[in-house]
């Protein structure tokens, strides 16, 4: 399933203004950190992934129906500081949770594609598959958390 919706993230990478750049896929939802050029642009943004998601979660298993079982929560990130706890929460929420890790990242993130982490990986050296998100391009994103900290992969995110 995680290749299914792997493949999904890939496919709507950057379409009219709504950019992927993080993802955390947990047991029974999503974490995304977006960009999207308004509101319009994450709205529609979201339901196109939600629908490409759910479409071929249905075809791989064989059924119909509803996948998603909410609406989307959505919080602006303003502020350098926000953005970087953002990233740590949506990157290492298995640590969160008490999951224990056999690897250095947990492999159901966007986390090997990541180019922020404090410790050099070993066990993530570069992937052969597609990136699944979109490279930011707003400064938050790329460079202003940075301001805080790099993120460790042993960071428990609060």
């Amino acid at each position: 399933m995680y290749a299914v919706l792997r493949a999904a993230f890939a496919m709507g990478c950057d379409r009219d203004g709504f950019r992927p750049v993080r993802y955390s896929v947990q047991g029974n939802h999503l974490r995304l950190i977006v960009e999207a050029s308004d509101r319009t642009c994450l709205s529609r943004g979201l339901q196109g992934l939600m629908v490409r998601i759910a479409r071929t979660l249905n075809r791989l298993w064989r059924r119909a129906g509803k996948v998603f079982a909410d609406r989307y929560h959505d919080h602006m990130l303003r502020t350098p500081r926000e953005v970087r706890h953002a990233l740590a929460y949506v990157l290492n929420n298995a640590r969160r949770h008490g999951v224990r890790l056999a690897q250095e990242i947990d492999y159901f993130t966007s986390g090997r594609w990541f180019d922020g982490w404090r410790e050099k990986l070993t066990s993530a050296a570069p992937s052969p598959l597609t990136r699944p998100v979109a490279r930011a391009r707003n400064w938050l994103l790329n460079a202003g958390w940075r301001r805080h900290g790099l993120i460790s992969h042993h960071e428990v995110p609060g």
